[in-house]
């Protein structure tokens, strides 16, 4: 199974795309889509949606998981960042891909054990468990990756428990 992990941001949004085979995982490509703060917000909305469909076009994922949203006490900051993830599900929905969200604190426990965990353990964890050549790429390629890894391993644990992704996705 290969997904496709996206860290939404309007500067930098972190993807990373892993496969598993059995119990072993592999990194297939990481990265960030950088859009400068300078551009208009319609022009980085775009710019974020052409590369996560090219991504998607690209390595053809059976799943996207995305970061779900988080309270922001800035509602302009939160206003953004819903509108990055918002062009994210679009393209995920325009490909036809099942989308799934994830909040950062079930991923630092899939990927860290701890809910909490700062993003440097991320990191380094993420890197260990993808037999990563070095850290990755970036701190939103680390949430990416680990993004896709959450959804890899909640996959193997309902595969054990007999239930789909779709029915535990809906509890």
């Amino acid at each position: 199974m290969v997904v496709l992990g996206v860290d939404p941001g309007t500067v930098a949004t972190g993807y990373g795309v892993v496969a598993a085979a059995g119990s072993r995982f592999t990194c297939l490509d990481q990265g960030d889509v950088r859009s400068p703060a300078r551009r208009p917000m319609p022009e980085r909305l775009h710019a974020i949606h052409e590369a996560i469909a090219g991504l998607i076009a690209r390595h053809r994922p059976e799943a996207l998981a995305v970061e779900d949203t988080y309270v922001s006490r800035n509602p302009q900051t939160a206003l953004k960042l819903g509108q990055a993830r918002g062009v994210i599900l679009l393209a995920g929905a325009q490909a036809g891909v099942p989308v799934f969200t994830y909040t950062a604190a079930h991923v630092k426990q899939a990927v860290v054990g701890y809910g909490r965990a700062e993003k440097d353990q991320v990191g380094y964890m993420i890197a260990r468990l993808l037999n990563l050549p070095g850290l990755p790429a970036s701190e939103h390629a680390a949430d990416a990756l680990g993004l896709a890894f959450c959804h890899l391993q909640r996959g193997r644990l309902q595969a054990l428990s007999g239930t789909s992704a779709r029915e535990a996705a809906a509890r």
